[in-house]
């Protein structure tokens, strides 16, 4: 989707929402297309790419803001505005949520296990207190089958390579999915794209994919964000030391599980 209508929707949005916005800029285009309402310091996070993802994008988004509104006062994710409600608000088909705006230092980097750790440790002591209600872990498996459910054969992927995936993701659902483990309110995709590094420390973002599950599944996507930021072994098991788990290959079957995930995304991705 070109990024034109996700800025005239979040105009559209301000306008109605009494913003001041002199021009809408695409601070940052991806899965979601970020939207600095200008001059105000509000951000406009529009869905696009995830609508996939999700069955009721309404409730989707109000759990993400029911989950930022009880973090706020711990400073450690991004906040609401104090000029807006977050929302979440619709405009052209698109739905969207308002945040205040923050100053960027530029890519958070792997260069500091220990802080890494504790930023991670540090959101999941703060959302285990979370008393509203989210989906559920084997919510999520649905959500992944939904999302492979809009891959359609082409030239570079065959019908075969499709089913495939599917009976990946099934095998899984006993060995990850259904298993009975302590379960707490969790970011739902913990990666260093998602920790933004601030004049005011790491601030965690973009919580649409916030659910209740175990805490296994945030350590092992943010195991492998860490990695494919070039850390090594040694730096990831220093991380997990700073957080306070043990062994790593304790969450081998986790890690499995979001290979598959993230094959299906980067395949409807670019589909």
């Amino acid at each position: 989707m070109s990024p034109r209508r996700a800025l005239a929707a979040a105009r559209a949005v301000a306008e109605q929402q009494g913003i001041p916005c002199e021009r809408a800029e695409v601070a940052h285009a991806g899965s979601n297309v970020m939207v600095h309402l200008a001059p105000s310091p509000v951000v406009a996070r529009v869905m696009t790419g995830t609508v996939a993802l999700h069955d009721d994008l309404e409730r989707w988004l109000s759990r993400e803001v029911a989950v930022l509104e009880f973090l706020a006062p711990t400073g450690l994710a991004i906040a609401p505005s104090p000029l807006v409600e977050p929302g979440p608000y619709e405009a052209d088909g698109l739905w969207m949520t308002l945040w205040a705006r923050v100053e960027v230092e530029g890519r958070t980097e792997a260069d500091d296990p220990e802080r890494l750790g504790r930023a991670l440790r540090e959101l999941h002591d703060a959302l285990a207190g979370f008393p509203g209600e989210l989906a559920g872990f084997r919510g999520l498996q649905q959500d992944i089958e939904r999302l492979r459910g809009h891959l359609r054969p082409s030239a570079t992927l065959d019908a075969g390579k499709i089913e495939s995936l599917g009976e990946r993701l099934e095998a899984l659902g006993d060995s990850v999915f259904g298993l009975s483990l302590p379960s707490q309110a969790l970011h739902g995709d913990a990666t260093l794209s998602n920790l933004l590094s601030t004049p005011d420390g790491l601030l965690w973002n973009d919580f649409e994919d916030t659910f209740r599950g175990p805490v296994e599944w945030d350590l092992a996507g943010y195991a492998m964000s860490l990695e494919y930021a070039g850390a090594d072994a040694a730096f990831v098991q220093r991380a997990l030391d700073a957080y306070g788990w043990g062994d790593r290959r304790e969450l081998e079957p986790f890690t499995a599980a979001h290979r598959v995930y993230d094959e299906i995304w980067h395949l409807y991705y670019a589909q």
